[in-house]
């Protein structure tokens, strides 16, 4: 394991994380009262709301893009550490830097990729098989968190970009045991 320095005050997560703290714990409450409610009445009743599974369903993939972006935001996502941490602090900043670029690129292609799907859904009046509400109203979320993702991507090219690597910063990793 490498111990890795707090960040300087300028490597800080922005402030606008906040946002995405805030959705996570409105989409976790939001499942946990709709998996308990339907949980006391199939306890009661030998009988659940029809609607819980197809809503729980949304809200966890809308739970997952939202995590996603700010796992982007705080430089989190899923790499591989000994080539993202091994090697000069330059080589580190340039891979990180190759990283963000790639998910700005991949997401913005979902974005704008799903914003017809989006209305294939409403122009064909497509229903949800569940409760039959408009599709549209679960897809439409697809590309704004998809955009969402890609501007924090954005945010990080920019933020390693910018940061400066000392050569006091240059490390070469040791095996580690």
């Amino acid at each position: 394991m490498s111990s890795t320095p707090p960040p300087s005050p300028s490597e800080q997560e922005p402030r606008s994380l906040q946002f995405e703290d805030w959705l996570t714990v409105i989409v976790m409450a939001a499942l946990a009262l709709i998996t308990f409610a339907n949980v006391l009445v199939r306890y009661f009743t030998n009988s659940s709301f029809a609607w819980t599974e197809e809503i729980s369903v949304f809200l966890m993939i809308a739970l997952a893009l939202i995590a996603g972006s700010a796992a982007v935001a705080r430089d989190q996502h899923i790499r591989i550490e000994y080539f993202a941490e091994g090697g000069s602090a330059l080589r580190s900043k340039r891979l990180s830097m190759l990283g963000a670029a790639t998910v700005a690129v991949l997401f913005g292609v979902i974005a704008v990729l799903s914003v017809r799907v989006v209305w294939d859904d409403y122009r064909f009046g497509e229903t949800s098989p569940g409760i039959g509400v408009p599709q549209w109203w679960y897809s439409i979320w697809l590309p704004v968190f998809s955009a969402l993702i890609t501007l924090r991507a954005v945010g990080l090219f920019i933020r390693r970009s910018r940061s400066k690597v000392d050569a006091s910063d240059a490390h070469s990793q040791e095996p580690q045991a």
